[in-house]
């Protein structure tokens, strides 16, 4: 989404306000070298938590595929034994999603 300023009443336009549309990664590598230190940060710390809210606490991009990529990650991270799964949580329309937690492989790679 563009941001487009517009002049005010008296024909001076505003300083560029901050948007609140996330911003978006085209490419998925590089989606994935930038959001993939903070869930390794988030995994050492053995602490349950969902991708989504994670995301959204540390103003992480959106994927090039938002319906497919999330889960695509979550589990290469889960195939190279970072997280394990812990149970479901909800996202702001109460739907079911995995909850995920760091493994002792992770918090031991973080000391």
């Amino acid at each position: 989404m563009t941001v487009i300023e517009q002049p005010t009443l008296d024909g001076t336009v505003p300083a560029a306000a901050i948007s609140k549309a996330r911003r978006r990664v085209d490419d998925y590598d590089t989606w994935v070298a930038e959001v993939r230190p903070t869930f390794e940060e988030i995994a050492a710390t053995g602490s349950p938590f969902l991708c989504w809210k994670v995301a959204k606490d540390n103003d992480l991009p959106d994927p090039p595929d938002r319906d497919h990529d999330w889960g695509r990650f979550a589990a290469t991270l889960h195939r190279e034994g970072l997280i394990r799964t812990d149970g479901f949580g909800l996202t702001r329309d109460k739907s079911a999603v995995r909850r995920w937690r760091g493994t002792a492989a992770a918090r031991r790679a973080a000391a």
